[in-house]
């Protein structure tokens, strides 16, 4: 699905990402973590073509990201960013209609029948309560929600997120991952996801990538990687790592520095 080599990328003269190769799989959940600064976002950015790759290669399904059009890659490929809605004005089911663009004629016409799409995905998210409501009527949880709705109306086959759950309290954190795991499970998709809590990265995805200094540190499953000792090497601080007592997963417990 994603075969990445030698990808770097230099801004004003910093090395940001540097010879970074992997691969991933269709149908992984594909978790990217380190600290801030490390180049999470920019590889992201790289990945899914809003970015030129200048050094290196990134191939999609085996060919160059750089070869498809922009909506070629809209096609197949979603990008859930922080603050992905449109400007205000909007209602929350004209954001989910605009998930369609891309399989649109340039008479505005679908190739399916959208609205039993659409409807499906408002019934799916809980968002029909919401649905006439404007998004700047909207919490932060819900705004997030939308967004998942419009990616979802776009049908893709490999998701990638930024971030999903910044600025979100624990209760909305779960709620999106459960849908987001649930769509994964259910269409086959693969995901891709920089994100920022290592508990929530444990439980969800299948793999993990660790970069630091724009560099890859290790690849491996949740239990391979959060580990205390990689934990206190990449980020500083040497966590208590548990197991989840439900799933299993490796979980860490922060403790105060000597």
């Amino acid at each position: 699905m994603i075969e990445v080599e030698q990808l770097s990328r230099s801004f004003r003269g910093q090395q940001v990402l540097d010879k970074i190769s992997f691969e991933i799989k269709q149908g992984e959940f594909f978790g990217i973590i380190g600290p801030n600064g490390s180049g999470k976002s920019t590889l992201l950015r790289l990945i899914s073509g809003i970015d030129p790759v200048a050094s290196g290669s990134v191939r999609l399904n085996g060919q160059a990201v750089s070869s498809y059009s922009r909506k070629e890659l809209a096609r197949w490929l979603a990008v859930l960013q922080q603050n992905a809605l449109p400007p205000v004005g909007f209602t929350v089911r004209e954001v989910i209609e605009m998930g369609r663009y891309p399989f649109q004629s340039w008479m505005g016409e679908d190739s399916l029948d959208a609205e039993t799409l659409i409807a499906s995905i408002i019934d799916k998210l809980n968002l029909a309560p919401l649905a006439q409501r404007t998004i700047e009527q909207l919490s932060g949880g819900e705004c997030q929600r939308v967004a998942l709705a419009k990616v979802m109306a776009q049908q893709p086959r490999l998701l990638m997120l930024d971030e999903p759950t910044t600025f979100l309290d624990i209760g909305y954190q779960i709620q999106m991952m459960d849908y987001i795991k649930e769509w994964q499970l259910e269409s086959e998709l693969t995901v891709v996801a920089v994100l920022h809590d290592l508990n929530l990265a444990a439980q969800y995805c299948s793999r993990l990538m660790v970069v630091n200094q724009g560099k890859v540190v290790a690849v491996g499953t949740p239990e391979e990687i959060i580990t205390s000792s990689l934990i206190a090497r990449v980020y500083g601080t040497e966590p208590i790592v548990l197991r989840h007592p439900v799933n299993k997963a490796p979980q860490i417990l922060l403790q105060p520095g000597k």
